[in-house]
């Protein structure tokens, strides 16, 4: 069963990331296109999906099933993974925050410049990085 469960989050992991790392191009898009316009309606109703129908449900799998392997491989005492949840936390921090420039841009709200979301796009990039070594060199 762990093997499965293994390959559960993975597969969670890889569709939540693709949304972490397509979500903000979106937004940049988003935020200089006319408000009202059809391109900014269209903008909406993707980042929505994305969010909800995808995004959200990958990262709630991929919580659980890392939750579980944890347990079941009896990695509570290492170290590296202390440092992976550390940068795990901070990944679905920048899940949240993402929600929320998606509600902003909903309501027409325009409060950021693009380069802001072009900036923000590189910060799942490198925890992903991050986590990939700790999980795969499992360096303390």
């Amino acid at each position: 069963m762990y093997d499965w469960i293994k390959a559960l989050h993975v597969i969670a992991v890889i569709a939540w990331m693709a949304g972490l790392l397509y979500l903000p191009r979106l937004m940049v898009y988003h935020s200089v296109s006319e408000v009202g316009s059809v391109q900014s309606e269209t903008f909406k109703v993707m980042e929505r999906r994305l969010l909800r129908a995808i995004m959200t449900p990958a990262m709630l799998v991929a919580w659980a099933a890392g939750l579980y392997l944890m347990f079941a491989g009896g990695w509570l005492v290492s170290g590296w993974l202390h440092a992976k949840l550390t940068l795990v936390v901070l990944m679905t921090a920048m899940h949240g925050f993402n929600a929320v420039w998606v509600k902003e841009l909903a309501r027409d709200q325009r409060r950021r410049p693009q380069r802001f979301y072009r900036v923000v796009n590189e910060i799942p990039t490198v925890l992903m990085i991050g986590i990939v070594i700790l999980v795969v060199v499992k360096p303390f």
